[in-house]
C-alpha cells in the first residue's frame, strides 16, 4: 500500500502553504495603524497648551492682587502705629519718614507743599519755633480713626505757653486727614477744622481775624470758642515762622536740624 500513499515531504509546497498561514486575529494585531499624532490639525495641537497657559494667568493675577492687599494692609496698620507714636512727639522728636511717600503733598487752609523734603522741613520748623516762642508747647492726640480704607483721621489739640510774660498760654485744635495709595503710603496730608481758643486779655489783629475765618471750625468739635476778641500774637508769630522757612531758599537739612 506504500505506493497509493502520496510522498508528502517537508519541503512540499502544499505543506509550507499550509504552515505559513497564520490565524486573521494575529495578522490583525500585527498590523500597524496608518496614522499618527503628528497628522493631526494644528488647531488640535494647540488648543490644550492655550487653556493651560490662560489657567496659569489667571492664577498668576490672582496671586498678585492678593500679595497686593496684603501690602496694603500691612503698610496701613504700620502706618496707623507710626501716627499714635509720632504725632504727640512732633515738638521733641522727629518723625519716622517710612510711611510717606517722596512726592507727598501737605495742605493747610493758607498753603501747599509738595515733596518729602518740604514736608520734612514743616516739622523741623514746627520745633525749632516752637522752643523759639513758647516756654512749653505741646500737642494731644484726642482721636484716631479711619472713615474709610484709605483714609486716617488724627484729631488733636495744640497747647502752648508763651515766652511773653503779658501773654497766657493759649491752645487751638485741629484734624489732620492723610490719604493712602494702593500701596499703603501717605501721599496726603491735609490740616483742617482748625479752631482757635487764644486768652482774652488782648485785642484781636486784623491778620489773626482772617486766619480764623480761613480756618472754619469744626461742627462737632468739643470745646468751647473763646470770645471774639481773643488773640496771642505767639500763635500767630509762631505760623508766619514756620511759613516764612517753608518759603526760603537756602537752606539744608543735616541730620541733626535745619541751618541757613
Amino acid at each position: 500500500m506504500a505506493f497509493l500513499l502520496p510522498n508528502f515531504s517537508p519541503s512540499s509546497p502544499l505543506l509550507e502553504t499550509k504552515t505559513k498561514e497564520k490565524p486573521i486575529h494575529q495578522t490583525l494585531a500585527q498590523t500597524k495603524p496608518s496614522f499618527s499624532f503628528s497628522h493631526l490639525s494644528p488647531l488640535a495641537s494647540v488648543q490644550t497648551p492655550t487653556l493651560s497657559e490662560g489657567a496659569q494667568l489667571n492664577t498668576s493675577r490672582v496671586a498678585q492682587d492678593k500679595q497686593q492687599r496684603d501690602d496694603f494692609y500691612v503698610n496701613l496698620g504700620l502706618a496707623v502705629r507710626t501716627l499714635r507714636e509720632d504725632v504727640p512727639l512732633i515738638f521733641s522728636k522727629d518723625l519716622n519718614y517710612d510711611i510717606y511717600r517722596d512726592d507727598i503733598t501737605f495742605t493747610d487752609p493758607l498753603n501747599t507743599f509738595t515733596g518729602i523734603e518740604n514736608y520734612k522741613l514743616i516739622f523741623w520748623a514746627l520745633r525749632f519755633h516752637g522752643k523759639i516762642l513758647f516756654r512749653d508747647i505741646s500737642l494731644e492726640v484726642y482721636r484716631i480713626w479711619q472713615p474709610s480704607e484709605n483714609v486716617i483721621l488724627i484729631r488733636w489739640n495744640m497747647k502752648g505757653v508763651p515766652r511773653v510774660p503779658w501773654e497766657a498760654k493759649g491752645q487751638f485744635q485741629g484734624t489732620s486727614r492723610y490719604k493712602l495709595d494702593r500701596k499703603g503710603k501717605i501721599y496726603e496730608h491735609k490740616v483742617d477744622n482748625l479752631a482757635f481758643n487764644f486768652p482774652q486779655k488782648l485785642k484781636p489783629a486784623a491778620s489773626v481775624l482772617d486766619l480764623v475765618a480761613a480756618c472754619p471750625a469744626s461742627p462737632n468739635l468739643t470745646f468751647l470758642w473763646g470770645p471774639a476778641d481773643a488773640y496771642s500774637s505767639s500763635w500767630l508769630e509762631f505760623y508766619r515762622a514756620v511759613r516764612g522757612t517753608l518759603n526760603r531758599d537756602g537752606y539744608l537739612l543735616p541730620q541733626d536740624g535745619l541751618v541757613s
